[in-house]
């Protein structure tokens, strides 16, 4: 038996206030998941249409199951950790828009249309100038979205309450700012009216968002086991962690709007999101980044099995608390609950995420994840932060390529990897050869785009660190480290 409304007895037509670009596992896992539990628990009563934004996709498939789709959430839950699923039925339909342009287009006509979500990739939200309004489709996700716009625009006579309300989900900085701003500059482009600009402008709201989930996706490795389960074949099931948090940026109307404080959700609509970039970009990347090369070299392979351990699990701890939180401006509590709610996250029963895959890059990692906290922790605290300091060190150990005699499969740009290669290999074993090469790498600006070196003691702090490592190995040095 095949998921599809005729074999779904709860299924439910919601009318379509929702355009949704994009049919992948995130956005089925997140605001999909947002919206149905809105639609069954406050009779928000929308249903999403999803646009294919590139030409292969999903929704072929969607339409053969009518939109259903089973969502797994697997993870710790007020301390318990579950496994919960349930059937999405958020979604009506699905446009692939490079073979029926003309359904896109009639979807900017429909009246009750509300709400714009997007996931395009960081890629997606770019500027493409040899974009046209009268391609069928435009190649960005920005023109096509214009075009959309201006069809409405066109349609409505400009009328100021058919804007729409856009919450793009793509992980660039300020992505609504940024959406609006390739938006109004492809309508310069076109050489569109300026009432449409204005309408742009005064009727359309687009707000800048955070998002955070982990979403697996699709259990390729257990398809068998949980259709077994089911008792029906789903070619769409998504697996996704439990926790979610999604961060809107826009005016306190929109709370109104979008209601999902109603349904207990984690919705914050926030004037500036900024601290909660940095809050989710310190703690959870950020306690990732600093754990890796530490829990790697002590011997471990996953982030949970990592955190258990009596000592890994210490030093993430002790350095979460005691070196990130003091350099974050939020209230206090809020910060210790969301950093308890990423080790609830890091122990996920269900998800194994290993520290190589964390490890992809890790130098430029360090520097927008870990290397903020550790000189904002030197300007409030006036002292070196210890766990930062050890991590950093375990880090250039790391990049040495060597675990217990196995080499590791380092991955980053092949200049970093040149750089580490050429200073392990004429390192001479002495405590100033490591000194030496400390202070070249804090010295590499092109890693840190400033000289570490001027920063009064890391240089040493570090090679101390990186000393204790090479000679005593890291397991005893990370047990005299932590308390």
């Amino acid at each position: 038996m095949e998921l599809n409304k005729r074999n779904y007895s709860d299924f439910i037509e919601y009318p379509e206030r929702i355009i949704q670009f994009g049919e992948g596992n995130f956005l089925r896992a997140f605001t999909n998941w947002i919206v149905d539990t809105m639609n069954k628990k406050t009779g928000f009563n929308s249903g999403v249409l999803v646009v294919q934004p590139l030409e292969q996709g999903l929704v072929p498939m969607l339409n053969q199951q009518d939109g259903l789709y089973t969502h797994y959430m697997n993870g710790i839950k007020q301390g318990e950790a579950l496994r919960e699923h349930y059937v999405n039925s958020s979604i009506t339909r699905g446009i692939n828009l490079y073979t029926d342009y003309n359904a896109y287009l009639d979807a900017a006509e429909n009246p009750d249309l509300r709400f714009v979500i997007s996931n395009t990739t960081e890629a997606g939200i770019v500027l493409n100038e040899g974009d046209k309004l009268g391609d069928r489709p435009q190649s960005s996700f920005p023109a096509k979205l214009a075009a959309f716009l201006y069809h409405r625009f066109i349609v409505f006579n400009g009328s100021r309450d058919k804007g729409l309300i856009i919450f793009p989900c793509e992980l660039i900085d300020r992505n609504g700012d940024k959406l609006k701003e390739i938006i109004l500059k492809l309508a310069h482009n076109w050489q569109l009216e300026k009432a449409f600009i204005d309408w742009i402008n005064e009727a359309n709201t687009f707000c800048n968002t955070l998002v955070d989930r982990i979403v697996p996706g699709y259990p390729k490795e257990r398809i068998r086991e949980i259709e077994a389960e089911l008792g029906y074949r789903d070619n769409l099931v998504v697996e996704s962690e439990q926790f979610h948090l999604w961060v809107i940026e826009g005016p306190q109307w929109i709370k109104e709007a979008f209601p999902a404080y109603k349904a207990g959700l984690n919705v914050l609509f926030v004037e500036d999101m900024t601290p909660y970039r940095t809050r989710k970009v310190r703690i959870l990347n950020g306690a990732h980044t600093t754990m890796v090369p530490v829990a790697y070299l002590y011997g471990y392979d996953t982030v949970k099995e990592s955190i258990e351990d009596e000592v890994v699990g210490r030093f993430v701890l002790q350095t979460i608390e005691e070196e990130i939180i003091p350099t974050l401006d939020l209230p206090l509590e809020e910060l210790r609950q969301f950093a308890s709610d990423v080790i609830d996250r890091f122990r996920n029963p269900f998800i194994k995420h290993y520290l190589m895959s964390i490890s992809l890059n890790a130098m430029s990692k360090f520097e927008t994840r870990v290397l903020p906290s550790l000189l904002q922790y030197i300007e409030r605290k006036h002292q070196l932060p210890k766990g930062l300091v050890f991590s950093l060190a375990a880090l250039i150990q790391f990049y040495k390529g060597e675990r217990e005699g196995e080499q590791i499969q380092l991955s980053d740009d092949a200049h970093i990897l040149a750089l580490f290669k050429g200073l392990w290999e004429k390192h001479d074993g002495t405590n100033e050869g490591l000194h030496a090469i400390v202070v070249s790498v804090l010295g590499t600006e092109a890693i840190w785009q400033s000289d570490l070196n001027r920063v009064e003691g890391l240089a040493v702090a570090v090679t101390e660190a990186l000393t204790a490592i090479e000679t005593k190995g890291m397991k005893t040095a990370l047990q005299e480290l932590v308390r």
